[in-house]
This record gives structure tokens, C-alpha cells and sequence, in this order.
């Protein structure tokens, strides 16, 4: 799979007003315009995977309740913002994508790591169209790694309270314990000479671009990128 060139929706593409992020019309918007789609994954309290970012309901759906403790029933109660869509299921994602363009999965943290990456890779078992994978925990990218042929990503960003912490997750030994096929790397901190040194052997992405003049700035900087909110 080609990883360089991609201009990937960031949660589908979205407004969050009629058509909310991480939604099947965000999803389906991008699908029609031929465009490849990023999301992210985690588990509910009955062990279902389901396509929302935050780790709290709150801001998305007005509920002071974290994901993992709420049933997928529990979930099919709320609706995503002011929209009459619902929290999707990666199963739904899958089927109405269809391989007809790239779905890049991120693996959310969790302590529940095998349990969640084998779900996910179950979902994905006969799922013939392009798929990369990605988290900002190592021991999932190391976990996928082993256990799936589709490229898998590390997510890297910057640690405001520790300079340490930062230079650490983002260093060339944890690089070498993941082993990712590319990188992902907060836009701000791409421009940094030993993250533009990673290019010489990996294809880096940039996240999360807002702007046409944003993927203008960063465009020189990364080989791909997540992009959100653009004039598709």
C-alpha cells in the first residue's frame, strides 16, 4: 500500500452540526467524494467496538459517562450532537465503506489491549479494502504488529508538562520496540529536525490540519496527511 500522497478526512468529514464527526454521514460524505477516512475505535462496557473519539460522552452527546461503562444499547439511546445519527459500531463502519476508500483505524488507549486489538482484527478478518492502524500506545502498535499483516502506526505527539516524557515517545528506541510501519505526528512538533529525520526510512503523516493554508505550511513536512474540516 502506498502511504505517501494521502489526504485522509479526519472523522469523516464533518461540521459538527447537521453531520457530527465519527458519524456513518460523516463517513458516507467522504466515501462519495472519493476521499480515505480516519476514526477512531474503543470498547463499551459489553465489549462492543464502537466509532467515537473521546473517552467521556459528554461533549458529543450531553452524557457525564464514560464509553466503557455504558452497554452499545445503552449507547443507541443517545444521538451524536443536534443530528439524528447514533455512535456507530465498526462493524456498520466496514459494511457501508465497502473498500471503496482507505479507513485509517485508530486503537484508542486501553488497559484491555489483547482484547480489544483481537476484536478489532476480527472485524477486519474478511474485510478486503485498504486499512491502516494506529495508536499513540506502544504496546498496541508492538501487539499489532505481531498479529496483523495491515500496515500499523504510531501515533506521536508532545508532552506540555515533561520535556522528557516527550522526547522519550517520540525517541528511536521506542520507535525500534514498535516497530511501526509509519508514524503520525502532531503538527507541532513535525518540523522538529529529529522527527524530519524519521522521514529517511518511514512515511510520516500530519495531524491534524485545519486549514488550506495549514496543509500549504505542513506540506513540505509530511508525506501524508489527516485533515480536518476542509472544503472537500
Amino acid at each position: 500500500m502506498n502511504m505517501k500522497g494521502l489526504i485522509i478526512s479526519h472523522r469523516g468529514i464533518f461540521n459538527n452540526l447537521n453531520i457530527p464527526e465519527n458519524s456513518l454521514s460523516s463517513f458516507q460524505k467522504a466515501k462519495n467524494l472519493n476521499i480515505p477516512i480516519e476514526l477512531d475505535v474503543q470498547l463499551t462496557k459489553d465489549q462492543e467496538i464502537v466509532v467515537f473519539h473521546d473517552i467521556n460522552l459528554k461533549r458529543m452527546s450531553g452524557v457525564d459517562k464514560y464509553v466503557e461503562d455504558v452497554t452499545y444499547q445503552e449507547l443507541q439511546q443517545l444521538t451524536l450532537l443536534s443530528s439524528k445519527d447514533r455512535i456507530p459500531t465498526l462493524k456498520e463502519v466496514l459494511k457501508l465503506i465497502q473498500g471503496k476508500v482507505l479507513i485509517d483505524i485508530e486503537v484508542k488507549k486501553t488497559e484491555k489491549v489483547e482484547l480489544l486489538c483481537n476484536k478489532v482484527l476480527h472485524e477486519l478478518e474478511n474485510y478486503s479494502g485498504d486499512i491502516l492502524l494506529k495508536s499513540f500506545q506502544p504496546n498496541i502498535v508492538r501487539y499489532l504488529k505481531k498479529h496483523s499483516t495491515r500496515p500499523v502506526g504510531l501515533l506521536i505527539t508532545r508532552f506540555p508538562t515533561s520535556k522528557f516524557y516527550s522526547y522519550f515517545m517520540s525517541s528511536p528506541f521506542l520507535i525500534k520496540y514498535c516497530n511501526p510501519d509509519f508514524l503520525a505526528i502532531n503538527k507541532e512538533i513535525i518540523k522538529k529536525k529529529r522527527i524530519q529525520k524519521y522521514r529517511k526510512t518511514l512515511p510520516v503523516f500530519v495531524w491534524t490540519i485545519t486549514s488550506q493554508k495549514e496543509l500549504e505550511e505542513y506540506f513540505p513536512y509530511a508525506d501524508s496527511y489527516l485533515c480536518n474540516q476542509l472544503p472537500y
